[in-house]
C-alpha cells in the first residue's frame, strides 16, 4: 500500500490536470475560475477577492491580474459585479465544474467522504 503522501500528491496532480482540461474551453485557469466564482458570490473589489482567496494570495500574489483579465473579457463591470456575459460565463463554467466534481466523487458515499475529510483534518492538526 502506498503511503498517504503519495496518494495526496497523485490526487492533487490529477485534480489540477483534469480541472485544466475542464476550463480550457473558456481559456481559463483554475485561479480564473476561483476569482470568477468569488465575484459571483459577492466580492466586488480586488481587495475583497484577495481576502476571500487569502491562501492563494499568500502563495501566488494578488488576484488583481485575474480580475483585470475577467474585466477585459467583458465579464466583470467597473463596479466589480458580473456583467450579463459574466453571469452567463459563470453558469457555463459552473456546470462543467459540477460535472467534474461529480465525476471525481463517483462511487464515494457521503459517509466515506466525511470520514476522509475528518481523517485529513486530523492529519493536518497533528502536524500544525
Amino acid at each position: 500500500m502506498k503511503p498517504l503522501g503519495w496518494w495526496l500528491r497523485h490526487l492533487h496532480e490529477l485534480l489540477e490536470s483534469s480541472m485544466a482540461r475542464v476550463l480550457e474551453a473558456e481559456s481559463l485557469t483554475r485561479r480564473h475560475w476561483q476569482v470568477l466564482n468569488t465575484i459571483a458570490l459577492g466580492a466586488r473589489t480586488p481587495e475583497e477577492v484577495d481576502a476571500a482567496m487569502a491562501p492563494f494570495v499568500t502563495a501566488e500574489g494578488s488576484m488583481a491580474p485575474k480580475v483585470a483579465d475577467l474585466r477585459t473579457r467583458g465579464w466583470v463591470a467597473e463596479d466589480g459585479a458580473l456583467t450579463a456575459d459574466g453571469v452567463a460565463a459563470h453558469a457555463r463554467v459552473e456546470a462543467r465544474v459540477q460535472e467534474f466534481r461529480a465525476k471525481s466523487m463517483a462511487g464515494i458515499g457521503d459517509d466515506d467522504y466525511r470520514t476522509t475529510i475528518r481523517t485529513l483534518e486530523r492529519c493536518a492538526a497533528n502536524l500544525a
